[in-house]
């Protein structure tokens, strides 16, 4: 069994698995918390170029400039395992399009009999019956806070 896990860190060690998964490890506090949150490294190639993808094209080329500290940073806390360049392209960030992939909590407020009421009035010109309806629950969500914030 032993040998098995010798052979096992052998190779990924060659492949570069070690230092990725050390990267990842240290890639918040030697970048910091803003950085973190909008660049990820996603992939260390063999020739020791990491890639990082960004939240957006923008953030990708603000770090292109940042490269050389990132670097430096990253051969202080690595030292011989550290990448030789870093590469900044748009892609997926953990934690980032979370609020966008995640279902919409209702945040429809409760409404009452007469803003129900008024709500269907107002869309019963709608032909649609589907339409009809969510017009109406709309209206009446939109009485209903209106009428909560104190408008007339």
């Amino acid at each position: 069994m032993e040998r098995l896990e010798r052979e096992i860190r052998r190779v990924a060690k060659r492949v570069g698995l070690p230092a990725a998964s050390e990267l990842v490890r240290i890639w918040p506090q030697t970048v910091g918390e803003t950085i973190a949150a909008n660049a990820w490294p996603a992939r260390l190639d063999r020739k020791g170029v990491l890639q990082v993808n960004t939240s957006s094209a923008t953030w990708a080329f603000e770090l292109k400039h940042l490269a050389p500290q990132i670097l430096s940073k990253l051969e202080q806390e690595l030292g011989g395992e550290c990448p030789n360049e870093l590469r900044f392209v748009p892609g997926p960030v953990p934690g980032k399009g979370r609020e966008s992939d995640a279902p919409l909590a209702s945040k429809e407020p409760a409404t009452t009999a007469r803003e129900r009421e008024q709500g269907e009035k107002l869309a019963a010109v709608i032909e649609d019956e589907e339409l009809r309806a969510l017009v109406a629950r709309a209206a009446a969500a939109s009485l209903a806070q209106n009428c909560r914030k104190g408008a007339p």
